[in-house]
């Protein structure tokens, strides 16, 4: 370790869930198997869009960009951890600490922003069903998903760069499995009046707008489902949207209950377990939700392990005729 006096500090240590030796491997073996979930389940959505025609569409173009991110967001903070644990180290250089720091914020954004993004796309398909391919052309889409990358980019530059000009002192151990930026402030030992007051304006900016947003979309949707007189009509109409709904409720609540809760505190291990249920848990579950009751998904996925099995069968006929 560096001065106490000098900004710069050559490392962080990650102290993660538990100390206890008896604990990292079941700590290893449990987030290794949620990882891989993570991954497949998350590449299998995307591969089902991909390779079928029929998914190109503005929803489940929406529901690709959203997995590629759960899996960005996932892997920007398990791998480490898990490498930590398997070499029996907790440290991470202040390098590598503020990098982590720009792309967990990077794509936590980007989550927030794509799933606002993704609720006025079913504002408009269940509003404005008349008016949906006019409204929601391809240049649009992907022009709200660049203005998505470009906005949570700068709000992770910014964040980032409030971090590089804190000055550190002896306390470098962070309570946590990643360097989350609010920890990062705690441990300074500079003035960090900037610093906070940029959390809580981008966290009332960016977090509340982009909530405020989808309040705002399924206020309107839940007003036009109440208007059509068919109950199988409503039933359509809300179940093309109660994937999505699930996977908003779930990402919040999780994300809120960590940061207003009176039980997640700094200097303990409870913010680094709460954590788990948005960074982790949530981008496990997506898939299971948008698949378990999308028909197409499902049908795109057979097709695709179909196709497999053809290939494959057709491989190993061509090496048995060689």
């Amino acid at each position: 370790m560096e001065s106490q006096n000098d900004t710069r500090v050559s490392e962080f240590l990650l102290l993660g869930f538990s100390e206890d030796p008896e604990l990292q491997a079941p700590i290893f073996g449990l987030f290794l198997s949620m990882y891989l979930i993570i991954l497949l389940g998350n590449l299998l959505i995307i591969l089902a869009i991909f390779s079928d025609s029929h998914l190109h569409t503005t929803m489940y173009f929406f529901l690709s960009n959203l997995s590629f991110v759960d899996i960005c967001l996932t892997s920007t903070t398990m791998p480490k951890m898990m490498v930590n644990i398997q070499k029996q180290s907790k440290v991470i250089t202040y390098e590598g600490c503020i990098t982590q720091t720009y792309f967990f914020t990077l794509f936590l954004g980007l989550e927030s922003f794509l799933l606002a993004v993704m609720a006025y796309d079913r504002f408009v398909a269940i509003c404005h069903p008349l008016h949906y391919t006019i409204i929601m052309k391809s240049q649009l889409c992907r022009l709200l998903v660049l203005a998505s990358w470009i906005m949570s980019a700068l709000n992770s530059l910014l964040q980032s760069s409030m971090v590089l000009r804190l000055t550190f002192c002896i306390e470098l151990e962070i309570p946590h499995f990643f360097c989350e930026p609010n920890l990062l402030v705690y441990l300074a030992c500079s003035d960090t009046y900037l610093n906070y007051l940029e959390l809580n304006l981008v966290a009332g900016l960016l977090g509340g707008g982009t909530l405020a947003g989808i309040l705002y979309s399924y206020s309107k949707i839940a007003s036009s489902i109440r208007a059509i007189s068919s109950a199988q009509g409503r039933y359509k109409a809300f179940s093309t949207c109660a994937s999505h709904l699930s996977v908003v409720s779930l990402f919040y609540c999780t994300l809120l209950s960590v940061y207003f809760s009176s039980a997640v505190t700094e200097n303990s291990h409870s913010s680094a377990t709460a954590s788990v249920m948005y960074t982790v848990i949530t981008p496990m579950l997506n898939p299971f939700i948008y698949s378990l009751r999308n028909k197409d998904i499902k049908r795109a996925l057979k097709n695709c392990f179909d196709r497999g099995i053809i290939e494959s069968s057709i491989v190993v006929g061509l090496k048995k005729l060689c």
